[in-house]
C-alpha cells in the first residue's frame, strides 16, 4: 500500500560513508533531509578493512574533514592505532592510515546522525525514482512509502543486486550478511541510465585466540598519534599492535591446485574485479616469480576477538581458505569465524554524471560512491559530501562546488570518474594526481577551509583556526628571510651536532639553514629567539615550503596553466558534429560527454590533442564573430 511518508529537501538512498556524508552536508546546510538505510546497524559499516586512510586516501579524509565533513573526527575518535606512512618519500606522498574499532566506528557516526537537527533516519529500502516535470520529485521505497524530495542523493554501496561468491556457491546478498536491494536497479534503467557489473571482496575473519603471533612481526603505531580532523587538539590513547605474516611456497601450491574452484577463475564471476586489491589467487597467478606476499593480521576493535587477514582476499571454497591460511606461520591452527567472499553489485556509468555529480539527463538526482564505480571508504565519503553539497546548492538555486584537479584530491577522483568513466573499481593514488606536491595532506586545510566556509558548512571557529595558521606561516617565512645567522660558538656547535660541519665564515640566512633536511623550525628558533613560535602544524608547512621552494614554483605554473584551460568554458550549445576537423570518434565522444571546460575537453579518452586545437580555433573563431557583431 502506497502512502505519503513526508517531504523532504533531499532524500539520501544508503547510510553507508558516502550516504552519511552527503545527508550530514545536506542537513547542516539547513535542507530537510532523511537517509534510507537498509539496516540501521549498517549505518557506516565497515564491511571490509577496519581501516580509514592510506595512501592518497588519507589525503581525502582531511579533505572531507576541511570541508566541514565527519569522516576524520570519527576515525579520530575510534581508532586504535595510527601510522603515518611513507614518510621515507617526500611530504607529497605522506599518507596518514589508522586502525579503527568498527563497531564504535558505526556507533558514533549514527549517534552523529540522530543527533542531527534536520535530518530522518529510515529503515527502507528503495524501490524507484519518482520524477515529475523531467526531474527528481521523490523516492518510493518497497514497503510503498513516498518520501516527496526537490533533489536525491544515490549512495547504494555494493548492495543493488548484490550477489556472494564462496567457491561454487553464489547467493543474492548484500555484505557482511546483510540484503541486497534488488528493486531498485530497475527504476535506474528505467529512466535511462547504462548499467555496469563490478565486481570487490574480502578476506576472512579469524579467531585473535586461534592465532600465534609469536612467530610473527609486531607492527606498532607511531609514538606520536597524528589526528585526521584539524579540529582534533590531541589524541593519548593506547594503541593496538598489528602483526605480520606471508604467505610461502606450500601456500600458493594450495592456491594453485584449488583454482579452478575459485569464483573468479570457474567463470561464476560476471563483474569485473579491483586491479589494485587483487584476490591472492591474482596476486600468485599474475606474480608466479614471488616466494611470498605480505599478509597483516589487524584487530577489527576492542570489544571482539575478529582479526581482518589483510592481504588474503579470496572466493576460494571455505575448506581450501581454511587450508590455505594454516599453511602460514602463526596460523597453523587458525579457525575462521567469517569466511572470504567475493560480492558483485550493480553501478552506473559514471560518465553519466556531471562534475557536480548531478545526472545530465535527470536534474536533481546525485550520485555518490560505489555506485559511480568507485571503491574504498574514503572515496565514497569524499563523494559523498561533495554530492550533499551540490544537491543542497540546486534545492537553493546556488551555483555548485566544484573541485578541480588542482584543488583536491577529491577533484581528481571526481573527474577521473565523470570525464574518464571506469571499467573497474576505482581505487585512488598519488599517482592519479598531477599536482600532488600542491595536494598534500598536510595542507588541505588552507587549500579547502575557505570554500567550505563559502557554501556554509564550516563555522567560524574552524575558519578562525585555519587563517591563524596561515598567518603564523607567512609571518615566520618573512621573519626567517630577515635573519642572519652569526658564525659564533652557538651555530659552530649546531651545526657540528647535526651536519658535522662548520658554519660559513659569514654566518648563514636563518630560511637558508632551514632548507637543510637536518634541521626543523624549533632548532632554528632555538638559535634565533627573534623568529616567532608558531605551532607545529605551521612549523612543517614553513620547512616544505622553503624545502621544496623550486618544485612548489614549477608546480604553480603548470597549475597556472591547467587553470588557462579550465577557464575556457565550451558553450553548452556547441555542437561538435559541425566543427570542421574534428575526427569522427572526438565529435561523438564530445556531444555525448558535454564538456564544461577546453580542460576537461582535453582529458576525454579518445579526444587529440589535435581535436582540442581544432576546438581552440572554433572557440575564437566565434569570439572574433561576436566582437564583429558589436
Amino acid at each position: 500500500m502506497r502512502y505519503r511518508a513526508g517531504d523532504y529537501d533531499i532524500v539520501v538512498v544508503g547510510a553507508g560513508h558516502a550516504g552519511c556524508e552527503a545527508a550530514l552536508a545536506s542537513a547542516r546546510l539547513g535542507l530537510k533531509t532523511a537517509v534510507l538505510a537498509l539496516n540501521l546497524d549498517g549505518i557506516a559499516m565497515m564491511a571490509c578493512n577496519p581501516n580509514i586512510g592510506g595512501t592518497a586516501k588519507g589525503h581525502l579524509v582531511r579533505e572531507i574533514d576541511a570541508l566541514g565533513g565527519e569522516m576524520g573526527l570519527n576515525a579520530d575518535a575510534t581508532l586504535i592505532q595510527s601510522r603515518l606512512l611513507n614518510t621515507a618519500k617526500g611530504p607529497a606522498v605522506h599518507s596518514l592510515r589508522a586502525q579503527v574499532d568498527k563497531l564504535r566506528y558505526h556507533e558514533r557516526m549514527k549517534a552523529v546522525l540522530e543527533d542531527q537537527p534536520g535530518l530522518d533516519i529510515i529503515q527502507a529500502e528503495a524501490a524507484c525514482i519518482l520524477t515529475e516535470g523531467g526531474r527528481v520529485s521523490g523516492i518510493e521505497t518497497c514497503g510503498g512509502a513516498v518520501l516527496g524530495c526537490r533533489a536525491a542523493v544515490l549512495a547504494t554501496g555494493v548492495y543493488l543486486n548484490g550477489r556472494v561468491l564462496i567457491g561454487d556457491r553464489a547467493f543474492a546478498s548484500g555484505p557482511n550478511g546483510m540484503f541486497p536491494a534488488n528493486a531498485f536497479s530497475a527504476s535506474l534503467l528505467e529512466n535511462g541510465f547504462a548499467l555496469q557489473r563490478l565486481k570487490t571482496g574480502t578476506p576472512a575473519r579469524v579467531h585473535r585466540d586461534s592465532v600465534d603471533f609469536s612467530v610473527m612481526s609486531r607492527q606498532e603505531g607511531d609514538a606520536h598519534i597524528l589526528p585526521f580532523s584539524f579540529m582534533t587538539v590531541e589524541i593519548k590513547r593506547e594503541q593496538v599492535p598489528c602483526y605480520l605474516t606471508y604467505t610461502n611456497p606450500e601456500t600458493h601450491k594450495i592456491i594453485m591446485e584449488n583454482l579452478h574452484l575459485s569464483a573468479m577463475y570457474s567463470g561464476l564471476v560476471e563483474g569485473i574485479g579491483p586491479r589494485y586489491c587483487p584476490s591472492i589467487e591474482d596476486k600468485v597467478v599474475r606474480f608466479k616469480d614471488k616466494e611470498r606476499h605480505q599478509v597483516f593480521i589487524e584487530p577489527e576493535g576492542l570489544t571482539t576477538k575478529e582479526m581482518y587477514v589483510q592481504g588474503m582476499s579470496t572466493s576460494l571454497p571455505e575448506a581450501v581458505q581454511v587450508k590455505m591460511l594454516r599453511s602460514m606461520a602463526g596460523l597453523e591452527n587458525v579457525k575462521i569465524m567469517r569466511p572470504a567472499y567475493a560480492i558483485e553489485y550493480d553501478c552506473i556509468d559514471p560518465t553519466q554524471l556531471g562534475p557536480d555529480l548531478q545526472a545530465r539527463k535527470l536534474p536533481g538526482l546525485f550520485f555518490a560512491g560505489q555506485i559511480n564505480g568507485s571503491s574504498g571508504y574514503e572515496e565514497a565519503a569524499a563523494q559523498g559530501i561533495l554530492a550533499g553539497i551540490n544537491a543542497a546548492q540546486y534545492v537553493k538555486g546556488e551555483p555548485p562546488l566544484i573541485l578541480d584537479r588542482a584543488t583536491a584530491y577529491a577533484g581528481v577522483l571526481v573527474d577521473d570518474l565523470v570525464t574518464k568513466g571506469t571499467k573497474e573499481p576505482y581505487r585512488m593514488m598519488t599517482s592519479r594526481a598531477e599536482y600532488r606536491l600542491h595536494l598534500r595532506q598536510d595542507n588541505a586545510d588552507l587549500r579547502l577551509t575557505a570554500l567550505g566556509r563559502q557554501v556554509g558548512l564550516v563555522d567560524e571557529v574552524r575558519y578562525d583556526q585555519m587563517m591563524r595558521k596561515r598567518e603564523q606561516v607567512e609571518t615566520a617565512l618573512a621573519a626567517l628571510g630577515r635573519v642572519t645567522l652569526p658564525a659564533d660558538a652557538a651555530l659552530n656547535r649546531a651545526m657540528a651536532e647535526k651536519e658535522g660541519l662548520a658554519p660559513p665564515q659569514n654566518g648563514i640566512g636563518a630560511d637558508a639553514l632551514l632548507r637543510r633536511p637536518q634541521w626543523e623550525y624549533a632548532d632554528v628558533r632555538e638559535l634565533c629567539p627573534q623568529l616567532p613560535e608558531i605551532s607545529r602544524e605551521a612549523a612543517q608547512q614553513v620547512e616544505i615550503g622553503l624545502r621544496y621552494e623550486g618544485y612548489i614554483k614549477r608546480q604553480a605554473a603548470q597549475i597556472a596553466e591547467f587553470k588557462r584551460l579550465e577557464g575556457m568554458a565550451l558553450p553548452e550549445e556547441l555542437d561538435y558534429a559541425q566543427i570542421a576537423g574534428l575526427r569522427l570518434e572526438a565529435r561523438e565522444k564530445l556531444n555525448r560527454m558535454r564538456p564544461r571546460t577546453l580542460g576537461q575537453a582535453s582529458r576525454i579518452s579518445g579526444v587529440s590533442p589535435a581535436d582540442i586545437s581544432v576546438v581552440m580555433i572554433e572557440l575564437e573563431r566565434r569570439r572574433r564573430l561576436r566582437e564583429e557583431e558589436r
